[in-house]
């Protein structure tokens, strides 16, 4: 709830100014930028935990922690640009020599992904961008929610079968599988390059002039950089493995054909095409929709492959007995606690600032809330100048915040 002053209350200083592209996404860049740059990294278990049931609990992957661990609660939108990380979705050339050899080796990889890693310039850093970008899109996706994605207690949780659990290797799976191919686009993997086989029907009328996605090689080289799958008979390895594939699936499920047209008069005799992925934004969306509608399993034995399969038992009302879950199912094991209270999964939900009409009945667990009155200072009477920048004067306005008693 926002209580503005009559037109604003003008500050005095000199006006700020930014670039038109800077000013969509100049303050989520230069929070994670400065949290990047502040905290030390260290692994994070989503992604380490991609490689249990393939390669024990080798990590693959690193994240922030401290303070920016949180980064959902300085106000991400959804309409922030998912590229903050330097690098990501340019032409930025890869490490080289020593400097691509050290990247690797603070890696905590197995034996063999230490060698792929080295034999692959630029994977050091996209394993370590898909982690950021998993993370933030985690942390998007469950910001009104009491599991937010909270870093405290990550490794508890990825050791149990819940909805949070299946959730987790899922993006990071997603994550991993679109870095890996907006990478090879970009230039930043030296064994790949452009997508280059479309699949399309009359190929002699397509040109393609654009640089696509190669999520082909994306998907064939994380198959082999996890490893083949070992645990067939363990029930939680083989719902990793399946969660897993799950967010693959749902990065798959988003690539576009881009089309544009050359000719006179603006006929289509000649089409310029290329394959785009999603944005990593909508992935999050359908993982999220994944989430809600997740399917509790138990296991069975198939006499005839000699292993234990996934098993769904029956809906209530229905007329089947139970069926194996759907590939695109995300599938959990136990039922979540309620992450109200400081845990070993989480920290609760103490503090949390939620919205008064819409989630702090939930998010507090019954506990109410405290109202706080602060000054706000943003920007306002912007005028666009010529050329090229957008010229503000700074205003403060109250608002009041609502956070979940203790």
């Amino acid at each position: 709830m926002h209580k503005a002053f009559p037109r604003g209350l003008a500050l005095p200083g000199p006006k700020p100014s930014l670039s038109l592209p800077a000013a969509r996404s100049a303050a989520v860049r230069q929070e994670v930028g400065l949290c990047l740059e502040r905290q030390s990294l260290q692994l994070d278990p989503a992604l380490s935990s991609l490689s249990q049931g393939w390669v024990g609990d080798e990590a693959v992957g690193w994240a922030p922690v401290g303070k920016c661990g949180q980064i959902q609660s300085s106000g991400l939108t959804g309409r922030e640009v998912l590229t903050p990380f330097p690098g990501l979705g340019t032409a930025a050339a890869p490490a080289q020599g020593g400097a691509h050899l050290k990247q690797c080796d603070l890696l905590k990889l197995s034996r063999r992904q230490k060698q792929l890693c080295r034999r692959e310039p630029g994977l050091a850093e996209t394993l370590r961008d898909a982690a950021h970008l998993g993370l933030l899109e985690c942390q998007f996706q469950f910001r009104h929610e009491r599991w937010n994605c909270s870093l405290e207690g990550r490794t508890g949780l990825l050791k149990r079968g819940f909805k949070e659990t299946a959730f987790l290797y899922a993006v990071s799976s997603a994550a991993l599988t679109h870095t890996l191919a907006r990478a090879c686009s970009a230039g930043r993997m030296e064994r790949c390059t452009c997508d280059d086989s479309p699949g399309l029907e009359s190929r002699q009328a397509w040109q393609w002039g654009v640089c696509g996605d190669n999520l082909k090689y994306s998907t064939k080289f994380l198959s082999n950089f996890l490893g083949s799958k070992r645990g067939n008979k363990d029930l939680r390895a083989r719902a990793d493995a399946h969660n897993t594939h799950v967010g693959i699936k749902a990065v798959k499920s988003g690539l576009r054909t881009t089309c544009k047209c050359h000719g006179v008069s603006g006929s289509c005799a000649v089409r310029t095409c290329w394959k785009q992925l999603s944005p990593f934004r909508e992935t999050g969306q359908v993982l999220k929709l994944r989430y809600d509608s997740a399917v509790k399993v138990s296991s069975a034995t198939n006499e005839a492959l000699g292993r234990l399969e996934l098993w769904a038992p029956a809906r209530q009302g229905s007329l089947t007995k139970g069926l194996a879950p759907r590939s695109g199912d995300l599938v959990y094991m136990e039922d979540s606690p309620s992450f109200c209270r400081p845990s070993k999964y989480s920290p609760g939900t103490a503090g949390r600032v939620c919205s008064r009409e819409a989630s702090c009945s939930s998010l507090c667990c019954g506990r109410g809330y405290d109202t706080q009155s602060r000054l706000v200072a943003f920007s306002c009477h912007c005028q666009v100048q010529w050329c090229c920048y957008v010229e503000c004067q700074q205003c403060v306005q109250e608002e009041l915040v609502y956070t979940c008693k203790h």
